[in-house]
């Protein structure tokens, strides 16, 4: 880890005012991305092979937050309605989700998880949860902790 010292040490080029550690926390999370779209592409592949990456992460947010409407997802991913409209009619077409009637707004539809989505979800997610056990078998369930704690601040920061 950086040392911070009085000098420049911490800065990047002269005048530039970029600091080391965003620099690094840049390329890191650039390495960590790359791998976890990787990761959510073979995912989504392991519930159904015609499913695209960035549905793993619809099941994510709905076996999570449970059902929601589609515009609620397009707004918490951060991609427009067409484009949550055409990945949740590709999972719909398969049985993995479903819509049903919002109770209070009879013109709008919850999206929800099929009993065979969510059981194919949660399968493929033990076993990546079982693989993150592996891969960090020898950190102290403290760092752990830490590492998720610091996620979700980050990734709360970057809602909205």
């Amino acid at each position: 880890m950086h040392e911070s010292g009085t000098g420049s040490e911490g800065r990047a080029t002269a005048g530039s005012g970029v600091d080391q550690e965003f620099l690094a926390l840049e390329r890191e999370l650039a390495v960590f991305l790359r791998r976890a779209r990787a990761q959510s592409g073979e995912m989504a592949r392991e519930v159904h092979p015609e499913l695209e990456p960035a549905a793993y992460g619809l099941f994510v947010r709905l076996d999570d937050a449970g059902p929601q409407r589609a515009t609620e997802l397009a707004g918490y991913f951060g991609v427009g309605k067409a484009t949550m409209s055409r990945q949740l009619r590709a999972l719909e077409d398969l049985g993995l989700v479903a819509r049903d009637p919002d109770p209070a707004d009879g013109r709008a539809s919850l999206v929800r998880l099929t009993e065979e989505g969510r059981s194919r979800f949660r399968s493929v997610r033990d076993a990546r949860r079982e693989r993150y056990v592996r891969k960090l078998a020898d950190w102290d369930r403290a760092e752990v902790a830490e590492l998720a704690r610091l996620l979700n601040h980050f990734n709360l920061r970057s809602e909205g």
